[in-house]
């Protein structure tokens, strides 16, 4: 890898690692200033939205072979995200300060500050190991998390006001459903789509933290 790619990848990581860190110390501080949830979509949601549709570049990084996440995982897991944030969060403001939108923001957050501080130390040579375990390890909890009280939850109870609002009529009046049934697939689809990407992180987790264990028995 060249070194100016190297450079382009560390600055996009570290990027990244800063605005999710920075998600997650607007969330924690509004829950503790407040003493509740219901300001994290307030607190964070624009900065998050930001975030997530940047991070359609780590498809394109996959596509074109810089780094070797290829796709399918990345493709996954930006689509589901993206369509929540930006489709259901951001459009229905009745959804916004429920407690699954916290949930949601939190799990996120601390899951992709450790991910991309992990990525950019990686590339930069100087990642310590205890980065790396949790890099490896937090997901167990945090993704489960993000999806069953948080992102289902909340498209669950988004429904009556998708179904009220016609949200996106116009749009699906050329196929014969609607928008409101398309969410309604997508929560019957969801545990499984994502079972395969958690299953796919922990494949990730036995190579790595395998691969560091065997280098701590080499030393």
């Amino acid at each position: 890898m060249s070194r100016l790619l190297k450079l382009y990848l560390f600055a996009y990581n570290s990027l990244q690692a800063f605005g999710w860190t920075i998600s997650l110390f607007r969330i924690l501080s509004c829950f503790i200033a407040t003493n509740s949830v219901n300001g994290a979509y307030a607190s964070a949601g624009d900065l998050i939205c930001l975030l997530q549709t940047c991070a359609f570049l780590e498809v394109v990084h996959g596509a074109i072979g810089i780094v070797p996440s290829g796709v399918l995982f990345p493709l996954m897991q930006w689509g589901g995200r993206t369509h929540f944030l930006l489709a259901i969060v951001r459009r229905i403001h009745e959804v916004q300060e429920l407690p699954a939108v916290f949930i949601t923001f939190f799990a996120w957050s601390l899951t992709e500050v450790i991910r991309y501080w992990h990525y950019a130390l990686n590339i930069s040579g100087g990642c310590p190991s205890w980065l790396t375990y949790l890099r490896y390890t937090l997901f167990i909890v945090l993704y489960p998390m993000g999806l069953a009280p948080g992102e289902m939850w909340l498209m669950y109870q988004a429904l009556p006001y998708i179904k009220e609002k016609n949200l996106y009529g116009d749009f699906f009046t050329s196929v014969p459903f609607s928008y409101y049934n398309f969410v309604t697939v997508v929560l019957l689809i969801y545990p499984f789509l994502w079972l395969n990407l958690y299953l796919h992180l922990f494949k990730q987790r036995r190579s790595k933290l395998g691969k560091q264990h065997h280098k701590k028995k080499k030393i």
